[in-house]
């Protein structure tokens, strides 16, 4: 039996970053003596162990086979007789095949540690095209480790291209897909992810609401990157500079998907692409089954983006019904989520990137005085029921006016 390090914790110790978690290949052993050596099995699919004392995986040195569709399409077959080099041939990319013994001596028949000086992402073999996964993968490694300058390899590119005409994409189940786009999303570069993904045409596949965004222009005043699908990308990017949570960049990345379908006579306006975009909006929310708090923000802001743009020139009734909209009462943090997102929005512009965005603190503020409407004298009045709820909608109208009015005195 032997035993090696393997993938990320390799790859990331020889680029000098820190190791998050630690995978392990065992070379000569069966299921049986893993079991014996006090091992867990963990694995339905192939035979992958945790350790008895640290937890860590250990996986029976193995080789695929294709046979069927999608990401869960292969046999396995482990066996102490499949060597270490069958085991890593199988890997994705050349950067994730090497393994580490327990000496320290790195194990590379694939060229790892040549690409890691190259900061090149290029796939192990031609079997790299059998699992549809790998696209969304290899996009989400181009997205972290751009701060590199790694960048994908033209033939790995080109076998990307083949798997997203191959009709194989479709085959990844949405639990699967959207783990990977989750992880991609949090990367330190999610603009490339989904650079990637359109350049190898997987992004048409995947999310075509976010692909028919390229190439639509927008008012030169307001977006001087004119193009729709670079201003997307833009405000990504502003979401990973300013730490944003995942349920933000995912509104981000779908807050514009109404302007793929206004009218063409009407561009570079986009006239009621707010609604227009809600529908595309939940068939995103559906086809990838985003979590909940993703799901309502990403609406959320696709329909009143603009609100917070204007907030300024909003009227206390139309301010009410935003606050309203958005609950914040009892759901004070989702508001501040959609102030995050319109913020990106706002940065996310050739040239506005550093401006400030003063309309996030006047609903901040707008919000905390509708809060401070309090229910007891209310109730202490005799009102409840429906009653109750629109005595306290006229007193928060009330407390938005007189805001609104201290606001243009200051």
């Amino acid at each position: 039996m032997q035993i090696y390090k393997v993938g990320g914790a390799v790859r990331d110790r020889l680029l000098g970053l820190p190791v998050a978690d630690t995978d392990w290949v065992v070379v000569g052993a069966s299921a049986d003596d893993m079991l014996a050596k006090g091992f867990r099995p963990v694995g339905a699919d192939f035979p992958v162990f945790l350790h008895p004392q640290t937890g860590e995986e250990y996986a029976l040195a193995r080789t695929e086979r294709k046979s069927g569709r999608g990401y869960g399409g292969f046999t396995f077959y482990a066996s102490p007789d499949v060597t270490l080099e069958e085991d890593l041939i199988r890997r994705d990319l050349t950067i994730n095949a090497m393994a580490e013994d327990a000496q320290g001596q790195v194990i590379d028949p694939y060229g790892g540690q040549r690409d890691l000086a190259a900061r090149v992402l290029r796939h192990v073999s031609p079997a790299f095209a059998e699992d549809p996964l790998r696209v969304l993968r290899v996009a989400r490694f181009a997205a972290r480790y751009a701060p590199l300058g790694f960048r994908v390899a033209a033939e790995t590119l080109e076998l990307m291209r083949e798997l997203s005409a191959s009709g194989e994409l479709e085959a990844l189940t949405p639990e699967r897909s959207w783990k990977e786009i989750a992880r991609a999303l949090m990367e330190s570069r999610p603009d490339v992810f989904i650079q990637v993904l359109r350049d190898c045409d997987a992004l048409a596949v995947l999310m075509p609401e976010v692909d028919a965004l390229f190439g639509i222009p927008q008012p030169a005043e307001h977006h001087p990157e004119i193009d729709t699908g670079a201003h997307v990308l833009a405000v990504l990017r502003q979401c990973a500079e300013h730490g944003q949570p995942l349920s933000v960049r995912w509104a981000s990345l779908l807050h514009d998907l109404g302007k793929g379908c206004t009218r063409r006579e009407d561009w570079p306006r986009h006239i009621a692409h707010e609604t227009l975009g809600l529908p595309l909006i939940d068939a995103m929310n559906a086809r990838f089954k985003a979590p909940r708090e993703c799901q309502e923000l990403a609406r959320l802001a696709g329909e009143y983006h603009t609100h917070a743009h204007r907030a300024l020139e909003l009227r206390p009734t139309t301010l009410l019904e935003l606050l309203q909209a958005f609950d914040v009462y009892r759901r004070p943090q989702r508001f501040e989520e959609f102030l995050a997102a319109s913020e990106m929005d706002a940065r996310g512009r050739l040239g506005l990137e550093k401006r400030a965005y003063p309309q996030a603190d006047y609903l901040r503020n707008a919000a905390q005085a509708a809060r401070q409407v309090a229910v007891q004298p209310l109730l202490e009045k005799g009102f409840k029921g429906a009653e109750l709820g629109e005595a306290l909608k006229r007193e928060r109208l009330a407390a938005l006016k007189t805001y609104k009015a201290g606001f243009g005195k200051a």
